[in-house]
C-alpha cells in the first residue's frame, strides 16, 4: 500500500504499519558552497531510509554559534556544501522497520549528534555523545536548515508535554550542554555553584541550577547584566572587572560552571571551590593553566565535557517540562537565514536564535 505525506510517496510495509520507507524524497534546504558564503537555497535526494532511521519534517531550528564556526570553517573540518543546523523540532514522519520508540506524528527533537554505534563501551554505559564512530547532524551530512531531517533513531528524543516547541530548539544544543554537568558531579540542590558568562549557555544554566534548588552566583564582565542574572535564576552576582572579587569567595563553591570561550584567570577561580570542588569548562576555551598545588591539597579537579547522552536529554527535557525552564528565544523564518547569521555573527541575540520553517 503506498500514500503520500508531507509530498512524499511512502511505502507501508505489511508487517510493521509503523514503518514507512520513503520511494523517494526530496529534501529542501539552505547550504554554503564555500566558507564564509552566505546561505543559498539548496536541494538533495535521500533513499530508502534505514532500518533504525527515521524522518523528520523541521518545524523550527535553533542557531547556535557552533553553525557560525562550521559555517567558516574555523575548526578545519566542514565539508561543502554545508547545511548548517543541529538544534531541531520536528515531526516524525517516517520510521525503519525497526524503528519501536518513536511514532509517525509524534514530536521530537535532534541535537548535536545524528547517530552513535551502539555497540562499543561508551554506547553500552550509556555515555552515546562520547562513541568514537558517532556522526555529527552538521559534521560530514547536511543538517536542519532545511524541510526535513533523517538521523538515526536513537538520537530522536521524544519532547514531553508542557515543552514550548518554538523556543526547544537550543535545548538539544545548548541546553543539554550545561544540563549535563549537574548529572555528571551529582550536584544537588545544596550545592552552591558559579556560572561563568551569561550567554547563549550561561542564561541557561542559571535557569536549570536555580530550578534544581542550587544556591546560583552569576559570574560576568558585563555589570549591566546584573539585574537580567538576578532574573534568570542567580541570587548573588559578581562583576568579575573586580579583580579583587574572586579573592573574597575562597572555598565557597561546589562547582564553577564556565560557559566562556576564553581564558580565565584559571587560579582565582579554582580557588572559590571547596574542597574536592570541580570547575568544569563546556566552553572552548583555547587552553587551560594551573597550579598542580590547588589541585592535589583539596583534591579539586578540572573536568569538561560534551552534550549529552540520549539518556540525559530525555531526562533534561523531563525537568524541563516540570519546571518550565526555557532558553531565551528570538525568531525569524527560515527564509531569513542569512539575516539571522549575521545577527549572531554580530553578537546581538539574547540569547538565542530560532528559525521557523
Amino acid at each position: 500500500m503506498a500514500l503520500w505525506c508531507c509530498g512524499i510517496l511512502l511505502a507501508i510495509t505489511p508487517q510493521c504499519q509503523n514503518a514507512t520507507i520513503p520511494i523517494e524524497m526530496t529534501v529542501k534546504g539552505y547550504a554554503a558552497l564555500e566558507a564564509k558564503q552566505t546561505l543559498q537555497p539548496f536541494e538533495y535526494e535521500l533513499g530508502a531510509i534505514g532500518r533504525d532511521e527515521v524522518d523528520i519534517k523541521v518545524l523550527y531550528c535553533g542557531l547556535c554559534h557552533s553553525d557560525l564556526s562550521m559555517l567558516d570553517n574555523d575548526w578545519r573540518s566542514t565539508v561543502y556544501p554545508f547545511v548548517p543546523g543541529h538544534e531541531i523540532v520536528g515531526e516524525v514522519i517516517g520510521v525503519g522497520e525497526s524503528v519501536s520508540h518513536v511514532q509517525v506524528g509524534q514530536k521530537v527533537g535532534v541535537g548535536w549528534t545524528a547517530s552513535s554505534c551502539l555497540t562499543c563501551d561508551e554506547c553500552m554505559t550509556g555515555h552515546h555523545q562520547m562513541c568514537n564512530q558517532a556522526k555529527g547532524t552538521i559534521a560530514g551530512r547536511y543538517g536542519g536548515f532545511a524541510d526535513k531531517l533523517r538521523c538515526q533513531a536513537t538520537w530522536a528524543i521524544p519532547i514531553p508535554d508542557g515543552v514550548d516547541l518554538k523556543s526547544a530548539g537550543p535545548l538539544f544544543c545548548g541546553g543539554i550542554t550545561v544540563f549535563s554537568p549537574l548529572m555528571q558531579h551529582n550536584i544537588s540542590p545544596l550545592s552552591s555553584v558559579g556560572v561563568v558568562g551569561i550567554g547563549g549557555l550561561g542564561h541557561m544554566a542559571l535557569a536549570f541550577l536555580k530550578a534544581w534548588g542550587c544556591e546560583v552566583t552569576a559570574f560576568s564582565t558585563s555589570p549591566e547584566k546584573e539585574e537580567e542574572a538576578r532574573k534568570l535564576g542567580a541570587h548573588h552576582f559578581v562583576s568579575t572587572h573586580d579583580e579583587d572579587a574572586l579573592k573574597k569567595l575562597r572555598g565557597r563553591y561546589d562547582m564553577i560552571l564556565d560557559t566562556v570561550n576564553v581564558e580565565l584567570n584559571w587560579n582565582r577561580y579554582l580557588g572559590t571551590l571547596k574542597s574536592k570542588g570541580v570547575l568544569h569548562i563546556v566552553g572552548v576555551a583555547p587552553t587551560v593553566t594551573a597550579r598542580v598545588g590547588h589541585l592535589m591539597s583539596k583534591q579539586k579537579s578540572i573536568t569538561g565535557s560534551p552534550t549529552g547522552s540520549p539518556f540525559q536529554i530525555k531526562e533534561m527535557l523531563k525537568f524541563a517540562s516540570r519546571h518550565q525552564v526555557q532558553p531565551m528565544t528570538e525568531h525569524y523564518k527560515m527564509s531569513q537565514i542569512n539575516d539571522a547569521f549575521e545577527h549572531l555573527r554580530n553578537g546581538k541575540p539574547r540569547y538565542r536564535i530560532v528559525l521557523e520553517a
